[in-house]
């Protein structure tokens, strides 16, 4: 089964794989109209904590929290419409903004509004990024698959917290291990079900 792979990195992880057809920025993923299920990474800077201190630092609309050019709101619609999973950070403003259900910490939780809809909490690290990299999943299909649950420390960090860990680099703070994005793959090819 096809899988469309959007907002990903150009000649990042989901390029040239058979089955995966990977939308960069140049395609647009908010012009993607279907038919396959999605493994959705929509942009995030704009919806961390990070976003407010910059925006009162810097001002500029570019800058504004949330003001991701409907990136997520589409990459939300997309995953509602053909079925999949969307990734975010861990604590991602977008989740209240558009009503999502807030993960507990280990483990799926479904939404009892829409009940083909299922989140969790994940940590990177248990899949092979050198930092922990706390993330969200949102998954629109029929029953989710187990994870892996560890919550393993990582060796590195992202951002300037910790002053032992080494601080990835931008790219590699933002790039998806083999390993994560073969689970996504996996959720969106067996999502079953769709809600409407």
């Amino acid at each position: 089964m096809t899988v469309a792979a959007l907002f990903v990195q150009t000649n990042g992880v989901y390029f040239g794989l058979p089955d995966v057809d990977p939308w960069d920025e140049k395609r647009d993923a908010r012009k993607y109209a279907g038919p396959h299920p999605v493994v959705a990474h929509p942009p995030c800077q704009l919806w961390t904590n990070m976003a407010r201190v910059n925006f009162k630092r810097w001002g500029g609309e570019h800058n504004r929290p949330g003001n991701d050019g409907g990136c997520f709101a589409a990459a939300l619609a997309s995953v509602r419409q053909w079925g999949g999973v969307l990734e975010h950070p861990a604590e991602s403003w977008a989740w209240a903004h558009f009503g999502l259900l807030a993960p507990p910490g280990r483990g799926w939780v479904r939404s009892l509004e829409r009940p083909s809809e299922f989140t969790c909490e994940v940590w990177q690290s248990a899949y092979g990024h050198k930092a922990q990299k706390r993330t969200w999943l949102l998954y629109v299909g029929s029953l989710p698959p187990v994870l892996r649950w560890a919550h393993t420390p990582g060796t590195h960090q992202i951002g300037r917290f910790d002053r032992v860990k080494p601080t990835l680099g931008k790219r590699e703070s933002s790039a998806t291990p083999i390993a994560f994005r073969d689970a996504l793959l996996d959720m969106a090819r067996s999502v079953g079900v769709r809600a409407a």
